[in-house]
């Protein structure tokens, strides 16, 4: 069951998408317009591509390389777990400065696992802050897994992404002030 007002997305995506774009763009016209977003977008698609492989925190515009360097022989790349959880430090004092929308990049193997940034989603949703993150299509079942079902299911693009923020948002600002719990809540 999917709750159309749960302030847990899943932008869901195929190979041929591009996620980080539509976050990216999104994370950008929130905090233009006055929201703080907060979180880490993806500004590369492919190990070989691996010295351009990085991500962004979206609140500060600081590119972050999170691959090893395994040299010029390489043939691929790997994660580097540690520049990983520097990041999500970050963003954890992000989201305890204050925060409108907390962005995780994707929902990656660690993830799956119950490591790298899995823990900013608790975080964030423990604040009252909606989370969205990138779900690769073949990872939906394990995402849905680790959300417990309490998850609203997104398609990978701009006008799905702005639906579910300009509900949960609007219903956020309703309940300002006052103490609630989200039907995710209510639900678990």
């Amino acid at each position: 069951m999917f709750d159309s007002q749960c302030d847990l997305a899943a932008l869901v995506y195929e190979r041929d998408q591009d996620p980080d774009r539509v976050l990216h763009d999104f994370a950008s016209d929130l905090n233009i317009r006055g929201y703080r977003a907060v979180g880490l977008v993806q500004t590369g698609h492919h190990c070989v591509d691996a010295p351009k492989l990085s991500a962004m925190l979206v609140h500060t515009g600081e590119e972050r390389q999170l691959f090893q360097n395994l040299g010029a022989g390489a043939t691929g790349c790997r994660l580097d777990v540690g520049k990983l959880l520097d990041a999500g430090a970050q963003i954890a004092n992000a989201i305890d400065e204050g925060a409108d929308l907390v962005i995780v990049n994707r929902f990656g193997r660690q993830e799956c696992e119950g490591k790298g940034l899995s823990y900013l989603v608790e975080r964030a949703l423990s604040a009252d802050i909606p989370v969205v993150i990138a779900v690769p299509s073949h990872r939906f079942a394990a995402w849905i897994r680790f959300a417990d079902g309490m998850s609203v299911r997104l398609r990978c693009d701009r006008t799905a992404l702005e639906a579910w923020w300009s509900a949960v948002s609007a219903r956020n600002a309703g309940m300002l002030g006052r103490d609630h719990q989200t039907v995710c809540e209510v639900l678990k």
